[in-house]
């Protein structure tokens, strides 16, 4: 089992402040530790790459080496304006700008209940809003507000790695009788009893409400909610391998994301809104 790569951050005795920017990996992160949790962002996408509630193991998973440029695998990439591949220009990169962007953190503060913060990025005529709320419970909340004179399509995504002790001895619960898309399979399912993904999974659920993530090795169960306007995409590779990723290491996670207009992307008048929102607790 590997030791996630930030918690380097929190090694020391010493005392931290609640927020401190540190210099990683030729990124700008910022190392939060709170009497009720542990976290890291990276400016570069308003990522979030670890979060820890004190005395648990880490609920996210993040890529011992990272590119040197270039988007970061782990944590929760926000895949915007678009999700997957650009529907017609195919040299654009997958998952949207977002990702590779430095976002501006308007806000940052703590309370007895954990911290909150406020990031930002303008791009073109579109301004997008991430908010994070982090404690005892994590929960990350997407807005999405459209400022030009003409309709615009949209997908979007938080893509979130969750870390695990062993892929072999997970499943998920709450998608029975979801209905849904098998991407490796090119095929419509519908999902009967708990979804297992060790040999790779690539599905789409039209899901409402909680699903529960059991760790086995870990004896933990993770109750997560994509919220009740997105679809629930689960993904692991399998054996496929992953660009600078070990094989170990795949081992160490599953990824259950909150996406919308991944199948049929949203139209959004001028004006106009779209929220995503992510949500994770631990299980009973």
């Amino acid at each position: 089992m590997h030791e996630h790569p930030l918690q380097r951050f929190f090694r020391s005795l010493r005392e931290r402040p609640v927020f401190a920017w540190e210099r990683y990996r030729q990124r700008d992160v910022l190392v939060i530790d709170h009497p009720l949790c542990q976290a890291v962002f990276s400016r570069q996408g308003a990522q979030l790459l670890h979060f820890q509630p004190r005395g648990q193991k880490p609920w996210l998973w993040c890529a011992a080496k990272w590119p040197q440029v270039g988007a970061i695998r782990g944590g929760v990439p926000v895949c915007w304006p678009w999700y997957g591949r650009h529907p017609s220009e195919n040299a654009w990169p997958s998952h949207g700008w977002a990702r590779l962007i430095d976002w501006k953190l308007l806000d940052s503060r703590s309370d007895e209940d954990g911290v909150h913060l406020h990031w930002q990025l303008q791009l073109c005529d579109w301004q997008v809003d991430l908010h994070a709320d982090l404690g005892e419970r994590m929960e990350l909340r997407l807005s999405t507000e459209h400022q030009d004179s003409l309709p615009c399509q949209l997908s979007q995504a938080l893509h979130a790695y969750w870390r695990i002790g062993d892929v072999g001895e997970v499943a998920l619960s709450g998608l029975e009788g979801a209905q849904g898309y098998d991407q490796l399979n090119r095929a419509v399912c519908q999902q009967e009893g708990e979804l297992r993904v060790e040999g790779g999974c690539q599905r789409v659920f039209q899901h409402e409400g909680e699903l529960q993530l059991k760790d086995h090795a870990w004896q933990r169960e993770l109750c997560i909610d994509t919220g009740d306007s997105a679809d629930t995409v689960v993904w692991h590779p399998g054996a496929r391998p992953l660009l600078g990723v070990s094989w170990d290491e795949i081992s160490e996670f599953v990824c259950v994301e909150a996406a919308s207009g991944g199948t049929d992307s949203l139209c959004l008048a001028p004006g106009e809104r779209a929220h995503l929102s992510l949500q994770a607790r631990v299980g009973a």
